[in-house]
């Protein structure tokens, strides 16, 4: 015996509010990212609905935004894909990440020069209230 699935659900498609939850997102953030069409939602009546594509595509945005790339870039890159495939996409990721990388190991030394100016600074004052 079967049971009927009353939810309404679909499988393998996630509501508007499963994927806000899965990506821990706000419904703002979710709507924008669908407003400057980083996502396209299958949509059902006021029904949003979100298919594995959608959530691969949702994958890639926030590992580029936790890796610092805009959504601009992200943008970019997913549309390179929509038209021209994987290769050309893998080919594009490498000098994306190249310059990333480069971009990260400048923010990473002026991090530490910032750090050891602190601690200097607050050794420095600690021992003026001794």
């Amino acid at each position: 015996m079967t049971m009927k699935d009353t939810t309404g659900a679909k499988p393998e498609l996630l509501s508007f509010k499963e994927m806000c939850e899965k990506f821990d997102v706000t419904p703002r953030t979710l709507r924008y990212y669908e407003y400057i069409e980083l996502l396209e939602p299958e949509k059902e009546g006021r029904t949003r609905w979100y298919t594995p594509r959608e959530v691969a595509r949702m994958t890639l945005i926030m590992r580029g935004r936790r890796w610092g790339f805009s959504l601009e870039e992200c943008r970019q890159f997913l549309l390179i894909y929509d038209e021209q495939g994987t290769d050309a996409q893998n080919r594009v990721w490498v000098e994306m990440a190249d310059r990333q990388l480069g971009v990260l190991e400048k923010q990473i030394e002026e991090l530490k020069e910032a750090r050891e100016e602190l601690a200097a600074m607050r050794e420095q004052v600690a021992q003026s209230i001794e």
